[in-house]
């Protein structure tokens, strides 16, 4: 008996597992890279990692948002990544990249951070840090805006 005590106190006190929102199409990295250059889409690259309190505040937060979740799967190809994974990716160049590295590449070194991104991976906006339901929505805003203005002739 007291070892199953003990068993479900560690269980409780385990940290936060945080990953990729609920209900959102969120894919590899790799992936997300080639259908964002298929559909010629913007990419929006969540950097968390598994333990990330801030991570999984913004999760409860932020994404639990109808508007945010419609407008957000509408508008990018959704990709997250571990910035602390050794999860081997292929990008679409064919180079062979873990998650970690491509964290690194992207200046990830703290969580969460969110990148939009060109589908050529070419950062467009960045929020780092906790982000509220007003912040992803102006966010969206600002991306939107700013390629109808490259879009236009």
């Amino acid at each position: 008996m007291r070892a199953i005590f003990m068993l479900l106190t560690m269980l409780l006190t385990l940290p936060v597992m945080a990953g990729s929102p609920k209900g959102y199409p969120f894919q590899s990295f790799d992936k997300a890279m080639q259908q964002a250059q298929a559909e010629n889409k913007t990419l929006f690259v969540y950097f968390g990692r598994y333990g990330c309190d801030y991570c999984e505040k913004t999760n409860k937060e932020a994404f639990s948002d109808k508007q945010i979740r419609e407008s957000y799967s509408k508008n990018y190809v959704l990709a997250y990544v571990d910035a602390e994974s050794g999860k081997r990716l292929r990008l679409p160049s064919g180079e062979r990249v873990t998650e970690r590295e491509v964290g690194t590449r992207y200046n990830a070194f703290v969580t969460p951070v969110f990148t939009f991104m060109t589908a050529k991976g070419q950062p467009l906006l960045r929020l780092v840090g906790v982000q509220r339901i007003v912040d992803l929505r102006e966010a969206d805003k600002k991306v939107q805006q700013a390629l109808k203005k490259v879009a236009k002739p």
